[in-house]
């Protein structure tokens, strides 16, 4: 099964100006105001190929974007995936070995396992554990509409409903059943906790000029809640709708077969055939909506999320 290439209007570009940053670890920037306000870290490229964060994280520290209030720290993560594209393969520098975004786990970062994302992982874990506020920008391997990823904590739907845009959320209960992201690190993966706000925001297609404008638009707007930047103009707010995530599906064999042609947000109704798996049938457990379908299928990826209306 293998999916068309789609156009690649966004691309990558250079990042040896802001290997250095300021902090002793390579690719962080941090800015203190030198006033009283929270720690916000915008964290780009925790996979190699979605450039909307690049463009964000560039976008800030080009144009001198500094913290009226507390402190500003912009990452630039999985930049060995990053530096791996090639044009041909373009969806292939998601990852060197593990999804950096799953191995944010006590277990993962003081095991003894060994790889790219695992030693950046460890390298970053002091950045992100220092952060009050996350946003970890994201893109999608299908053309759909953007929309929040957080835990089902108050304090995240409270900021990413205020924000207003995306509109579309996917709240996750019980976490992504598949390993812990950069949002669930340490105390933000707790419910009972001072821990601030931890959102991922999926952006629009990898590839798309759009996308990297929506993570600009996102960042900005992310910033100015929480008072390190001016106030926005108010944009038009579209009506919200929000998901909750029931089912994480991991592929398990090479025959993994959609049951129809998905990209995201179709409905299957309660016991509809979603996907075969070798000989396994995976059905809806309820009526419900599909949610990032993987684009080509690969043993022990993720294959897609199951998640109900709220």
């Amino acid at each position: 099964m293998t999916a068309q290439t789609p156009a690649l209007e966004l691309l990558p570009r250079d990042l040896a100006a802001y290997r250095q940053g300021n902090t002793g670890i390579p690719y962080v920037h941090r800015f203190a105001s030198g006033k009283s306000g929270p720690h916000v870290l915008v964290n780009a490229l925790t996979h190699g190929n979605e450039f909307c964060g690049m463009v964000a994280a560039t976008h800030l520290l080009d144009q001198g974007i500094r913290p009226l209030t507390g402190t500003l720290t912009v990452s630039f993560a999985n930049v060995a995936a990053y530096e791996s594209f090639e044009e041909q393969r373009p969806f292939e520098s998601r990852q060197l070995v593990h999804n950096l975004n799953r191995v944010w786990s006590a277990e993962q970062l003081e095991g003894d396992g060994d790889s790219p994302e695992l030693r950046r992982a460890r390298e970053l874990r002091p950045v992100v554990a220092a952060a009050d506020h996350i946003l970890d920008l994201h893109s999608t391997s299908q053309d759909v509409e953007p929309f929040w990823v957080y835990p089902a904590f108050a304090r995240n739907a409270e900021v990413a409903l205020a924000i207003g845009r995306p509109a579309v959320h996917l709240v996750m209960p019980n976490g992504l059943g598949s390993g812990t992201p950069v949002i669930q690190h340490g105390r933000h993966g707790i419910a009972d906790s001072d821990a601030g706000v931890a959102l991922v925001a999926e952006c629009g297609q990898h590839f798309r000029h759009a996308t990297g404008q929506v993570a600009v638009d996102v960042t900005l707007d992310f910033l100015a809640h929480f008072g390190l930047i001016a106030a926005r103009p108010a944009a038009p707010t579209p009506r919200q709708r929000r998901y909750e995530l029931i089912q994480t599906y991991v592929v398990a064999t090479p025959e993994f077969r959609f049951a129809r042609p998905v990209i995201g947000f179709e409905t299957f109704a309660k016991d509809e055939l979603v996907a075969t798996d070798g000989g396994l049938e995976i059905r809806a457990a309820e009526d419900c909506a599909i949610l990032m379908p993987t684009r080509e299928p690969i043993v022990g990826r993720e294959g897609f999320y199951l998640a109900r209306v709220i």
